[in-house]
Formats: C-alpha cells, sequence, structure tokens
C-alpha cells in the first residue's frame, strides 16, 4: 500500500496560485534547459522512499488545511552549490483537489498514511467539488460545510 507526504505550501494561498507557481516553475526550467518536470525540492530525503514510489502523492497544505495532492513519480537525493544535501520530488503536473481537511502548520514534510488521506474532491458526491475555492473556505469557516 503506497505511502505519502504532506507539506506546507508555503507562500501559496489557493490552488489557483499553487497551479500558476507550476507553470512559472516549468517555464523557469525550460528557459534553463533543464527537463520539463515539477520538481520541488526540500532539504531532508525521505527513508521510505520504495512505499512512496508505489503510488504515494505529495498532499499540500494551504492556508492551514490539507487541499490538494499531486502523485509522486520520483525521488531524487542530490548535493546542492554549497555541499548541502537536499531531496528532490519529481511530481506530475496535475494538481488534484481532495476534500479539506484542517491542519496546523509544522516544519519539513511529514508522512501520511493511506488511511488518513483524504478523498479526492471530484470523488465527494456531495457537491463541494463544484464550489468555488474561495466559496468552499469561507462556507467552511462559517460552520455550514
Amino acid at each position: 500500500m503506497a505511502l505519502h507526504l504532506l507539506k506546507l505550501c508555503v507562500g501559496i494561498g489557493s490552488l489557483d496560485e499553487l497551479k500558476a507557481w507550476g507553470g512559472r516553475n516549468l517555464a523557469a526550467r525550460r528557459q534553463r534547459g533543464e527537463p520539463e518536470e515539477h520538481v520541488h525540492t526540500t532539504r531532508l530525503m525521505p527513508k521510505r522512499t520504495v512505499e512512496l514510489l508505489d503510488g504515494g502523492s505529495l498532499y499540500w497544505v494551504i492556508k492551514g488545511e490539507i487541499a490538494a495532492r499531486q502523485a509522486l513519480i520520483d525521488v531524487r537525493p542530490f548535493t546542492d552549490s554549497d555541499g548541502i544535501g537536499r531531496c528532490q520530488l519529481v511530481l506530475d503536473p496535475v494538481i488534484i483537489p481532495v476534500v479539506p481537511r484542517p491542519f496546523r502548520a509544522f516544519q519539513g514534510w511529514r508522512y501520511l498514511e493511506p488511511g488518513a488521506c483524504p478523498p479526492d474532491l471530484e470523488a465527494d458526491t456531495d457537491g463541494r467539488g463544484a464550489l468555488p475555492e474561495t466559496l468552499r473556505r469561507e462556507l467552511r469557516d462559517l460552520g455550514l460545510l
């Protein structure tokens, strides 16, 4: 069974901003002549890589809630120009909204067991997936969702 990662999406306030950030990163990689892939760099290398690459995803926490996920394609260790060991998380470019769930801030990333993952919003049957993200957040904050 796949294992997942959970990470704060620092500086991003919505799914639209996350999608735009991914597009800018792809354009920058293209301009530098690097492979066109979605890569997120983090400091620590996960020790359970085999489990992560068996269908795992990176779940993004945006503004205090788990809001989206991207499938993990690869996990690559590397050393940066300062000699510091880092890790590249190679992600599927498709960002999948999930049923939002509050989650407190933390540093770095966390493992997320399959049973603790929120379902994809598309699979949500109560119609929340059709609502704009800002309206969903506002209704949730008012206790109506």
